[in-house]
């Protein structure tokens, strides 16, 4: 049984014990002997996603063999990242002035979201407000590490890792050559090493994600499914708005990147992809999904290894599309809940704070809601109303790491194509088995 197969099923088997588990009160049993699986199986990604950034980013930095072919490289994929994340928060834009699902929500469900939530709001309010004082420059302060090893030992600092990884591949394209292979064999050994061991861990997705997806259930129910039903009711517009702009924007926006920039068919990428995608289904990060997203990419889509290491470590830092999509739609949601009309400078102030703060946010579950509390100060939307979606963030914070993670994947075929160096997809892994027993 293919591998995607494998994770659909523990997907809907954790979706059927979640809701049994929540109609009869297994919450506690859940969370001590269900949930350790699928908090092993994403420390086990994350464990993993600094060293594979560090070795794949200098292989790939260094194998470009000068400057130009870097700057060409990187212009492309910066360019398409940024321009995808702008058509992601016009579309959210259009659909959440269209479907105004702020005016459906009830006054007594508004009360009662603000004082479930009310101790949460205090502390995303608190971790904002030491984001929202910096100077206008600090993002390129905090990019650019004082202590290396300080950096590598947390997930969150992924940004200023992807800087030293580019440094020391920049500092190995002007050394000569003889100087430079020792050291480059060195980080390739580790590159491979470090693929392997993604298989490995693959191995465990399956009881990971049925893990992760009971556990969020029960979570969210907390022992009563008539909660979750009411919840999802009562918002249900606003998760329809989020979720209809995520579907256009990977169906249209990704699909003409594709078109314009590669011969992939849709149909071999999306079949290429699919386990990473349900691995951030699962996960809620993208940074936890890298090391998927890098080994599906190269070995089932083709992707040169010089592209991939370099294309999808910076997306999973920078391109967070889904994520300035949702910030944009919860905004205007929470403004239209709380009768306030945004004007239009007040929107285009949404467009942009959302774009820039997509390429800072953290590519871990729940980030996206901290950069949303600064874009609702930043138009003077009260960020208590936050309290409003915090009820359903859980659930949509998988979504839009499912297109995060799908426009990387897009973004690296498309300059693989460009490049000249998209493979002969192969997604057959009968035959991958056959030819390895054969070698």
């Amino acid at each position: 049984m293919k591998l995607h197969w494998k994770i659909i099923i523990g997907l809907v088997l954790g979706i059927v014990y979640g809701v049994v588990a929540a109609t009869y009160g297994w919450g506690g049993f859940t969370s001590d002997w269900i949930a350790p699986f699928g908090i092993v199986f994403i420390n086990l990604l994350k464990l993993i996603a600094i060293p594979l950034v560090i070795s794949s980013l200098v292989t790939g930095v260094a194998s470009l063999s000068d400057l130009k072919k870097l700057s060409r490289i990187g212009g492309k994929t910066i360019a398409i990242y940024v321009t995808t994340t702008a058509v992601a928060v016009t579309i959210g834009l259009v659909v959440v002035n269209t479907l105004r699902p702020g005016d459906r929500v009830p006054v007594e469900m508004q009360q009662q979201l603000q004082e479930t939530y009310e101790q949460d709001v205090e502390n995303r309010e608190e971790a904002a407000e030491g984001v929202k004082d910096r100077g206008p420059l600090q993002p390129v302060v905090d990019m650019v590490p004082s202590n290396f090893f300080g950096a590598a030992s947390n997930n969150r600092n992924m940004l200023q890792v992807v800087f030293v990884a580019i440094f020391i591949g920049v500092g190995l394209i002007q050394v000569p050559k003889e100087k430079a292979d020792a050291v480059l064999s060195v980080f390739d050994g580790f590159n491979h090493v470090i693929i392997r061991m993604v298989d490995v861990i693959m191995l465990m997705a399956p009881l990971g994600v049925f893990s992760l997806i009971s556990n969020t259930i029960t979570t969210v129910a907390q022992d009563n499914i008539s909660q979750v039903v009411e919840l999802l009711g009562a918002l249900g517009f606003y998760c329809i708005a989020v979720i209809s702009g995520l579907l256009i924007h990977m169906v249209v926006t990704y699909t003409s990147v594709l078109k314009i920039f590669s011969s992939m068919p849709l149909g071999n990428f999306y079949r290429g992809i699919a386990p990473a995608q349900l691995v951030a289904f699962s996960t809620s990060s993208s940074g936890a999904t890298l090391p998927v997203t890098m080994e599906r990419c190269e070995e089932k889509l083709g992707v040169s290894e010089e592209v991939s290491s370099f294309v999808l470590p910076l997306g999973a830092t920078i391109n967070m599309d889904g994520t300035a999509l949702y910030q944009e739609v919860a905004a205007v949601f929470i403004a239209q809940t709380l009768g306030m009309e945004l004007g239009i400078a007040a929107q285009l102030t949404i467009v942009l704070t959302a774009v820039l703060a997509s390429i800072g946010t953290a590519a871990v579950p729940g980030a996206g809601v901290i950069m949303l509390v600064i874009i609702l100060e930043a138009i003077g939307v009260p960020s208590a109303g936050i309290a409003l979606i915090l009820g359903v963030d859980r659930i949509l914070d998988m979504l839009r790491t499912v297109t995060n993670v799908t426009g990387d994947a897009s973004v690296a075929v498309s300059v693989a194509s460009t490049e000249n160096q998209l493979g002969e997809v192969n997604l057959d892994e009968a035959s991958d088995k056959a030819r390895a027993s054969a070698d």
